[in-house]
């Protein structure tokens, strides 16, 4: 008896010091990041100074300790969301149906979506984990299953990446297209290239606002938006964020990534011409006294719709991960609304279910 209760004890012992081995673990990952200390004298979003990025407005989203305390405390303590064990509905996709994915337009969730023209074949921000944070056990959890597997993704000639939030940029995703993928070329903002040569990717491709590249008939570069970046600790705004156009001679697709409203829509627009297509943010808003310099609401989106000038748009950024305190189910709701009362056709801005196409907003 006596020797079984050792065993016991000596267990649970092992137990804790594993438990506590990740949490260390864990803290370091985190702690020591991409936080290097690469500068970008060439650049004029870089502020040479302060040795990081920044919007030409200046920063909108510094925070003190108390204004993160206070948005935490009301994230934990909010009432529960329906929708965060239900989820949304989903259209599931095989390989098969994957293989004949041309001209045509998919929402995966959250900020990925998949576009096919003339051959061409486009991903914005993959993310398939089921966390958007550094740790597997604990953070925003996916509450819609992703409607595609990597493996049964068809054949990408080019992923875009916004910006490195986690909740935008996942490394097992990375990872795994790299790895399925190797001739994929990864288009990132200044200071990501590193990482995702890291995770594995063998064509990556660093660009800074407004400069751009030809790869298979489409010009592609990253156009200003209003946020920031940030992947530990130490490394706030240490890398570049963006927003992507993409021309072909006769389509573009504008992905707006994160952003609070600025006139960089508008500026987009008449720097590149409106796009055929926008992917537009119109979630994760709440509180708004909060969010509002970081991400756009479904108000806002309508606005910068109309800034941009696109003929139609997706409404991204909603209903895959509980990031903020607005009922999941509200940002469709609100971009309904919002379009009535600009008098915008609701089929011209449409928020798709989770693996939906839209093969018409690529070809008409």
């Amino acid at each position: 008896m006596k020797l079984l209760t050792f065993i016991i004890l000596l267990l649970k012992g092992v137990w804790r010091m594993i438990y506590k081995a990740r949490l260390v673990v864990c803290f370091v990952l985190i702690m020591s990041g991409c936080s290097g200390a690469m500068t970008y004298p060439d650049s004029p979003n870089f502020n040479k100074k302060t040795a990081r990025f920044q919007h030409s407005t200046g920063d909108h989203h510094e925070k003190s300790f108390v204004d993160f305390f206070k948005f935490f405390a009301a994230y934990i303590t909010q009432e529960s969301d329906e929708k965060e064990t239900a989820g949304f509905p989903v259209s599931i996709s095989t390989k098969n149906d994957m293989a004949n994915f041309k001209e045509n337009v998919m929402w995966v969730g959250h900020s990925t979506l998949l576009l096919n023209h003339l051959d061409v074949t486009i991903m914005t921000d993959p993310h398939f984990s089921d966390r958007a944070s550094p740790f597997s056990f604990m953070g925003p959890k996916r509450i819609t299953p992703s409607p595609v597997e990597i493996a049964d993704l068809p054949r990408i000639d080019v992923v875009v990446i916004s910006h490195n939030h986690y909740d935008h940029l996942d490394e097992a995703s990375i990872r795994e297209i790299a790895r399925t993928q190797p001739s994929v070329e990864f288009f990132v903002p200044l200071g990501l290239k590193s990482l995702l040569e890291e995770w594995g990717a063998e064509r990556v491709t660093e660009l800074d606002w407004w400069q751009q590249v030809q790869r298979k008939g489409v010009t592609i570069q990253p156009t200003p938006v209003q946020h920031w970046s940030k992947r530990t600790l130490f490394d706030r705004n240490k890398t570049l964020w963006s927003g992507w156009m993409l021309q072909w001679n006769d389509f573009s697709f504008y992905f707006a990534g994160d952003a609070g409203y600025s006139d960089d829509f508008k500026e987009t627009a008449k720097r590149l011409g409106s796009p055929d297509l926008a992917a537009i943010p119109i979630g994760a808003y709440e509180p708004r006294e909060f969010m509002e310099s970081a991400h756009i609401n479904p108000e806002e989106a309508v606005k910068a719709f109309g800034a941009l000038g696109a003929k139609r748009a997706i409404g991204i950024h909603w209903g895959t991960f509980k990031l903020t305190l607005e009922p999941m189910k509200e940002p469709p709701l609100k971009l309904q609304k919002a379009l009535k009362n600009g008098g915008v056709p609701a089929e011209r801005f449409r928020a798709l279910r989770h693996g939906e196409k839209w093969p018409d907003a690529v070809t008409d």
